[in-house]
């Protein structure tokens, strides 16, 4: 069993290096940016919120620090390693007691899609959550209509644990059902290895952007 951390918060502000891409935490300034590679509505279907303007987007920055300022999220910035941003995803809804966060509110501009990006993403945000914060659970939840998503969690080997219904209310006032997918501390070393032989498949930011497989 893993030992409540001593120190809080639990989750802080990091930079998370791999080989293909950089997560730095996430800056009110970073808004810009941001929406200049986010207009794109494929991006946002199945989000909750409404993203449809660069206030929009600025409200979804204020609000991932807001999460970071209390301790129950981080955002992250998705970079190239050589400045060029792809995205962002985040930490959010961490429980220190219990040592469980989620990962979400992740999107990557359209160019960056089906690369190695997300992959080394997700990669980067569960070692961290397990080797360096000790979580017990990291929990991932997606539309249930969503089946590119959950598709895509099923194949990093998150396991589907089921769907709430009636889960939260989006932007147009519909109801939305969340299916949730979850990776446990004891499910990691089985998740890694599944999850860098994944990342092996991808050279480099190039190479990746150009198989998109």
């Amino acid at each position: 069993m893993r030992e409540h951390p001593l120190t809080e918060p639990w989750v802080r502000p990091v930079s998370l290096e791999g080989r293909l891409v950089r997560l730095t935490p996430l800056l009110r300034e970073h808004a810009g940016t941001l929406w200049s590679i986010g207009q794109d509505p494929s991006i946002w279907r199945w989000w909750p919120w409404r993203m449809e303007t660069e206030a929009d987007l600025e409200g979804l920055v204020v609000k991932e620090l807001h999460w970071s300022e209390t301790g129950s999220g981080q955002g992250f910035v998705i970079d190239s390693g050589e400045g060029e941003v792809l995205g962002s995803t985040a930490y959010l809804n961490a429980d220190a007691h219990n040592l469980r966060v989620e990962i979400g509110a992740t999107w990557i501009t359209p160019a960056w899609q089906r690369t190695g990006v997300n992959t080394e993403c997700k990669w980067l945000l569960l070692r961290h959550a397990f080797e360096e914060l000790r979580a017990n659970r990291v929990e991932f939840k997606t539309d249930s209509r969503n089946e590119r998503s959950r598709a895509a969690l099923t194949r990093i080997g998150a396991q589907e644990e089921g769907t709430l219904r009636n889960h939260m209310v989006c932007a147009d006032g519909s109801l939305r059902h969340s299916t949730y997918f979850s990776v446990t501390a004891e499910d990691w070393p089985r998740v890694e290895t599944h999850l860098n032989g994944l990342r092996n498949a991808y050279r480099d930011p190039v190479s990746s952007r150009s198989s998109r497989t």
